[in-house]
């Protein structure tokens, strides 16, 4: 177990904001992170800000974290950039945990955030391919710009490859792709803050426009802009101040080269944690296309190889079922901003074990996990992290259904 405790948490609304800058998303989840923890900019000692793309897609390059938080008042103190592709803000976290264990500092704060929405959709293009091996895939002067070529999103090239393997290697077919889809529609109705606030029917994202291989437009993740940000304290800290926050039990990082990826993290995670997959309640998982997360939950223990479908066919993944994941929408339904999506997560789970998820809250939800990931190497995914929150207080059995709070 870390020690370390979620005290506080801010989020923007994920959109399209193509009348903000990334400095005033920044500002606005900052100060609802600080207003939630009831601590000043005077009480953070250390910063660590997580971010993908800004240098291709704005030119702010080596000292994000500086610029975007100066105005804040946040001068002096140390600023630790972190650039880790989609798990950027997870890493931030994974890093800034091990500055608490150390007893560096008793609280820090951690920032993600990623402006997307920048006019021109081959500057986007580029920026995503550069989380890949440029060398092995011969795009480097593509993204540099130095090829005209329109070589267009690969990261949803790659997933539909990867899609159309798993249709072969499993029971799912298109069909449990769009149930995972309008789930994630049906749950981001109920965010306030999510980027796609309609329901879909199956057959409407079947009919939805193809991007790539099996993969109609709404089973892909979102160009969005938008931050999230977390207080993160030490036990003494919290015990005098958030005696009832939610606990950080593990934060696991790990990087392509061994394979099967985030199977090796969470295991890693669960061992950390001293819990196993029946006992989670909740779960936000990295479904940049609909195909990921059934994956992903096989990958995770919570069903057998090839049999992720049975889940969402069954509604156990929905809130009321038995396993709710991606409550908050997803990033297929509250959006992808980079660099912001591993600490969105975490804020919709820290949120869900203080029992303020609103209308999609999961009743008794005590032990959460995160699955972030990003890049993509040698087959698989570049970095991943898994995270797994508990709320204060003695667990009472696992496995069982979860309702829905009236």
């Amino acid at each position: 177990m870390s020690g370390v405790v979620v005290v506080g948490s801010g989020i923007t609304a994920f959109a399209k904001h193509r009348d903000r800058s990334l400095h005033s998303l920044v500002a606005e989840a900052v100060a609802d992170a600080l207003a939630d923890a009831s601590v000043t900019v005077r009480e953070i000692p250390a910063v660590y800000f997580g971010n993908a793309s800004a240098g291709l897609l704005t030119g702010q390059e080596m000292v994000r974290g500086q610029v975007l938080l100066r105005d804040l008042g946040f001068g002096g103190i140390p600023v630790v950039n972190v650039e880790n592709a989609c798990a950027s803000s997870s890493t931030a976290v994974h890093v800034a945990m091990h500055a608490i264990v150390a007893g560096q500092y008793d609280l820090v704060l951690v920032v993600g955030a990623e402006k997307m929405a920048v006019g021109d959709r081959g500057r986007v293009a580029r920026a995503l391919a550069a989380g890949l091996d440029l060398e092995e895939h011969g795009l480097a002067d593509y993204v540099l710009g130095d090829d005209e070529n329109h070589v267009g999103n690969v990261f949803m090239d790659i997933y539909a490859r990867d899609a159309e393997e798993y249709l072969q290697r499993s029971i799912a077919t298109r069909e449990d792709f769009a149930r995972v889809a309008a789930k994630s529609r049906a749950h981001g109705a109920l965010n306030s803050r999510a980027q796609f606030r309609r329901a879909m029917s199956v057959e409407q994202v079947l009919g939805d426009r193809t991007v790539a291989g099996p993969l109609t437009l709404s089973m892909c993740s979102p160009i969005t802009d938008g931050a999230a940000c977390l207080v993160l304290a030490g036990d003494r800290w919290a015990r005098r101040n958030a005696p009832r926050a939610p606990r950080l039990r593990a934060c696991e990082l790990g990087s392509a080269g061994a394979g099967d990826l985030t199977r090796r993290v969470a295991h890693r995670a669960f061992e950390r944690a001293g819990v196993g997959p029946a006992d989670l309640d909740i779960l936000e998982l990295h479904d940049a296309a609909a195909s990921a997360e059934l994956i992903v939950l096989e990958q995770l223990g919570l069903a057998d190889r090839g049999e992720g479908a049975r889940l969402v066919r069954a509604g156990e993944t929905s809130v009321g079922g038995r396993i709710p994941t991606n409550v908050s929408g997803g990033l297929l339904s509250r959006g992808h901003p980079l660099g912001a999506t591993g600490c969105a997560q975490l804020v919709e789970l820290a949120d869900q074990l203080r029992a303020r998820g609103g209308a999609r809250q999961v009743r008794d939800a005590r032990l959460a996990l995160a699955h972030n990931a990003g890049g993509h190497i040698g087959g698989e995914e570049a970095a991943a992290v898994v995270s797994i929150l508990e709320r204060p207080g003695r667990r009472v059995g696992s496995g069982a259904s979860r309702e829905v709070i009236p």
